[in-house]
């Protein structure tokens, strides 16, 4: 059905060259027109016309059950129509009754045997009905109407070719040939249906002919030594190959073929001279090179899985001048794929030496560094890409932060400032919330609230549900005292997100310290203190003294003040080391054993 809608609405358009016409298509190469008597009365052919174009504003207009009836009639004014049977072949086939389709269709192409359409048509029902046969007889009748068209000889090759038929293919072929020339293709495929027909002679002087044909054309000369070597004449085709090298000394597509005759003739000692005379060859062009190295790696999986051959093959590559980065390219990925990471390192910093832009590269030395916690080296990598790489938001993220956990404030705020302003419409808005994230945490630290919380909200504008924002922005507001409604609803959203994570839970209990609803805030501080156990920050303790001294219980609240006077500030339990004012201020609690506010 939906092959039969397609020619439908393809061939929509044959109608125009059967309505009201008196002109006739041939087969020639120019259009002749030769006036025919009409077989309808005037007054026949002006109702015709009418209901035949009625019929096809209807079909343009979707109205198909009033275009089908309006076709009908123009059948009963004019039963031999070829555009009218056509039309309705088309609705038979589409309404699956594919017998009436079949019988209007021959209809019209009887009625109009010049129209190309209607034949092709025709032939292509009879293909998908797998009736070859009748498919061949149509298209040959039309390969002789329309001497100068391809399209038939091309279809009468495939269905010739299926149904086994190789000398008819041959003969076909040969047709093809003197309309469109001698050409590769034309010639490989008679070759090799002179191999099935076992004339093996007639099957290399076709490709003899190619060859003479384009005397220059180095190419279908290494075509030839191919074929000779691919059907056991391995001496024609090292003469072939010879005589192609004594004309052109660096042809690549030659020499690889050198090397396919020494490996299938069992020379493997010259075939691996072979290989590195194209391989170390700077004349022969990186994609050839790239190509062999993905065969080379492919033979080797399937054999040997031997890394160290393909490797070092690699290294004495990679030390000749390089025309593009793609070879030292797959060599990392290759090494990378055989956990050789720390030999990917130079050939990966030698892509970027010939292909500074190349992210890949950049990102994969990027996580190496990463990994290893090397804030100097992801600076080093990360730096150069704001100039190579401008719109890749990764970079500016991982360079700020390598700033920003080096204690250097102001390169990392100055990093972040310039990488949301590549922040666009196709930007992923969870990075582009995390950018803001970080921003908003360095403005605090400089102590630039109002910049600190616009950035916080500009985080929740792109994604709502950012936890990191929402916790810092609200535990900054509740040291401020400020907006405790909006800090305690936005804490309460990471509590519920994540109800272990003992930061969380510690930042919803202070502030719900600061709007006096202690006992509540105990509920909240003692599973901070359960949760996470070992890795309670000393921040953590203390708010557990404040609290627990705020609800009467005073030694209780001295024993937790002690306890985070005497613990280290630790970077991986995410908090920020206390300053000397914050620690003054606890021995003071301990020493006078009270609270003390900020």
């Amino acid at each position: 059905m939906k092959n039969w809608l397609y020619i439908l609405l393809v061939c929509g358009a044959a109608w125009l060259t059967g309505c009201g016409s008196l002109g006739k298509q041939t087969g020639k190469s120019t259009l002749q027109t030769t006036v025919e008597q009409d077989p309808l009365t005037p007054e026949q052919r002006r109702k015709y016309d009418y209901y035949f174009l009625e019929a096809v504003r209807m079909k343009q207009k979707g109205e198909y059950d009033a275009a089908f009836e309006l076709y009908k009639h123009c059948l009963d004014i004019y039963p031999q129509s070829a555009a009218a049977l056509y039309e309705i072949s088309q609705f038979y086939m589409f309404l699956n009754l594919p017998e009436k389709g079949e019988q209007a269709l021959k209809q019209a192409v009887h009625s109009d045997e010049s129209n190309f359409w209607y034949k092709q048509t025709l032939a292509m029902y009879y293909q998908q009905k797998r009736e070859w046969a009748k498919a061949i007889a149509v298209y040959e009748d039309m390969a002789n109407l329309f001497p100068s068209r391809l399209e038939p000889l091309m279809s009468l090759v495939d269905l010739y070719t299926q149904t086994q038929s190789y000398g008819e293919v041959v003969k076909t072929l040969n047709r093809l040939e003197e309309l469109d020339g001698k050409s590769e293709q034309i010639s490989m495929e008679k070759f090799r249906m002179y191999l099935l027909l076992g004339q093996k002679d007639q099957a290399f002087n076709e490709i003899v002919s190619l060859s003479k044909e384009y005397p220059y054309d180095m190419r279908y000369q290494t075509i030839l030594g191919d074929v000779y070597l691919e059907n056991d004449k391995p001496q024609e085709a090292y003469d072939t190959y010879q005589r192609i090298l004594k004309e052109e000394p660096g042809y690549a597509p030659a020499l690889l073929s050198m090397a396919s005759y020494y490996k299938k003739m069992g020379q493997d000692s010259l075939y691996q001279v072979q290989l590195d005379t194209i391989l170390l060859n700077g004349d022969v062009q990186s994609d050839t090179k790239m190509e062999i190295m993905r065969q080379l790696i492919l033979q080797s999986e399937q054999t040997t899985k031997d890394s160290t051959q393909i490797v070092n093959l690699f290294r004495n590559i990679l030390k000749c001048p390089q025309q593009n980065a793609d070879l030292a390219m797959l060599c990392a990925q290759y090494m990378i794929t055989k956990r050789m990471e720390k030999e990917s390192v130079p050939v990966l910093n030698q892509v970027l030496q010939l292909d500074p832009e190349n992210k890949p590269a950049r990102l994969q030395l990027l996580s190496y560094a990463i990994r290893d916690n090397n804030l100097d080296e992801v600076i080093h990598i990360a730096t150069p890409a704001l100039e190579y790489n401008p719109d890749a938001l990764e970079f500016y993220y991982y360079l700020g932060l390598a700033h920003f956990q080096k204690k250097e404030t102001d390169k990392a705020l100055e990093v972040f400032s310039k990488g949301v302003k590549q922040v666009n419409e196709k930007s992923d808005k969870n990075i582009v919330s995390d950018f803001y994230a970080i921003l908003g945490d360095l403005y605090h630290t400089k102590k630039m609230q109002a910049e600190a919380y616009a950035a916080y909200d500009s985080s929740l504008v792109y994604n709502p549900d950012n936890i990191g924002s929402l916790n810092n922005y609200a535990y900054y507001l509740s040291l401020e005292r400020k907006n405790l409604d909006k800090a305690e609803e936005m804490s309460y959203r990471t509590v519920k997100a994540e109800p272990e994570n003992a930061t969380y839970l510690d930042t919803y209990a202070w502030i719900l310290f600061e709007k006096g609803k202690y006992t509540e805030a105990r509920i909240y501080i003692d599973q901070a203190m359960r949760s996470e156990e070992g890795k309670k920050s000393p921040l953590i303790v203390e708010h557990c003294g404040d609290i627990y001294y705020m609800l009467g219980e005073k030694e209780k609240a001295l024993e937790y003040w002690k306890q985070s006077a005497s613990m280290d500030d630790k970077e991986e339990d995410g908090s920020t080391p206390r300053t000397k004012e914050e620690l003054n201020r606890l021995k003071r609690k301990i020493a006078l054993k009270k609270y003390i506010a900020e």
